[in-house]
């Protein structure tokens, strides 16, 4: 007979082995519960506000679809502000406070709330953006008293015109914005001042909320304004006016909405941001889809949201457009984007070329930290997260936070890596210091 080892040695290995085994099953559960932990939502509720326009139309759709919902985000309330003086102020309050944790927002607004340049008191409020909603999409529109000028990008004429209006009534001439420093207040003093009308003195510049631009318009309040749609759309159903160009002919697929959020949100709440990041990027992958454009517009115009006849939104929110001039292009190449061409990675580049024009007009002091401030504000590698986490191919993944070189239809080109050499090209600015 062999030898065998004791009974009590056999029984102490078989423990030994248990342990090993147990220790390695008790590993592998702490290990899923730490990722468990990691990736659980913080929070399943957000107060999102918009504004009546069709570039909301992704958090219309998250909303609508299920996007949230499928996200895990089962509280979210997508709430209307009547005008982007609204939404900074709800902003700042906060949620806790009966405000909103977020929005569609136009993206200066986010870098003028942090460094508190449009809060009261000039207290910031931190913000952060998440994803662009989307590029392009909005319009220059103009009186029908201009109609035998057909104006279109060269807005000389056009500024005689309205001087020599100025000069026989004695009264002012006005061009409409929506928010000092926001992206229409910057494409429409781009216009200008890109055929030498300055902005700051051979017209005057007034804040109206968008979804007043066509009333204000009827009664004459201004010559022209600057909007996303319907408004542009409806000022022609409406015989009032005309479209004089559609944003992306100053710059194709220029950056316009962003999804911002408060930086204690995010920063509370890191995996419930990304739950809202991955909801609006599906809703916007939905929103390209041509298949789906005529759905995005009927939802759009529905009362919860926009509440404008539909014959108002359809035609652009598909990308057709009739300038009220006799031009018209169908399937234009200057229509709005949600998702092609990257069009919801909100590149740091776009972010300072908005600080950059903010700095030119006087909003911001010229001795801004821009980069230091980006880096606060632009919050991509959540982004990317997102992505990386919905199994986004990488084709659909910029590998650079900068677009490059952006050139514009006047032959002004940006540079990133030398915003100063784009300032000092510009022939009108009012620059301050701190």
């Amino acid at each position: 007979m062999k030898n065998r080892p004791p009974a009590s040695s056999t029984r102490r290995a078989l423990l030994r082995q248990a342990a090993a085994v147990g220790g390695a099953a008790m590993a592998g559960s702490l290990w899923s519960s730490r990722v468990a932990a990691s990736t659980k939502l913080e929070t399943t509720a957000a107060k999102l506000g918009f504004i009546a326009l069709t570039d909301a139309a992704p958090l219309f759709v998250a909303d609508e679809k299920g996007f949230f919902k499928k996200h895990g985000m089962t509280e979210v309330e997508v709430l209307k502000q009547s005008s982007w003086g609204t939404t900074r102020d709800n902003l700042v309050l906060g949620s806790k406070n009966n405000g909103i944790d977020g929005a569609h927002i136009l993206t200066p607004m986010t870098y003028l709330m942090t460094t508190g340049a449009i809060t009261a008191n000039n207290v910031p409020t931190p913000m952060t953006i998440v994803a662009r909603l989307n590029v392009g999409g909005q319009g220059i529109s103009v009186g029908s008293e201009y109609q035998d000028l057909k104006v279109g990008l060269d807005a000389k004429a056009f500024g005689k015109a309205m001087q020599a209006k100025r000069a026989k009534t004695g009264k002012p001439v006005n061009a409409a914005v929506t928010f000092p420093g926001g992206t229409h207040d910057l494409w429409m003093r781009y216009w200008l001042a890109a055929s030498g009308i300055d902005p700051n003195k051979d017209i005057n510049t007034i804040v109206v909320p968008p979804p007043q631009m066509v009333a204000n318009m009827k009664v004459g309040s201004m010559d022209t304004f600057c909007v996303c749609e319907p408004w542009n759309r409806q000022l022609i159903n409406q015989k009032i006016g005309y479209t004089a160009l559609t944003t992306s002919e100053l710059w194709m697929d220029h950056p316009e909405k962003a999804l911002g959020l408060r930086k204690d949100y995010v920063d509370a709440n890191p995996n419930a941001t990304k739950a809202l990041i991955k909801a609006v990027m599906e809703a916007q992958m939905w929103c390209e889809d041509p298949a789906n454009r005529a759905e995005v517009a009927e939802i759009c115009a529905r009362r919860r949201w926009i509440s404008a006849p539909v014959e108002d939104v359809i035609d652009r929110v598909k990308g057709d457009f009739d300038y009220g001039t006799g031009r018209v292009e169908m399937n234009s190449k200057f229509q709005m984007h949600f998702w092609k061409d990257h069009a919801s990675y909100p590149f740091q580049s776009h972010d300072l070329w908005f600080l950059t024009e903010d700095i030119r007009w006087g909003y911001l002091p010229a001795n801004l930290d821009t980069k230091a401030l980006i880096a606060r504000v632009n919050r991509e590698d959540l982004w990317r997260e997102a992505a990386k986490e919905l199994g986004l191919a990488a084709k659909d993944i910029p590998t650079s936070t900068s677009r490059g070189v952006e050139k514009f239809f006047d032959g002004k080109v940006f540079d990133p890596a030398n915003p100063k050499k784009y300032l000092d090209s510009l022939s009108i600015k009012y620059l301050k210091s701190a």
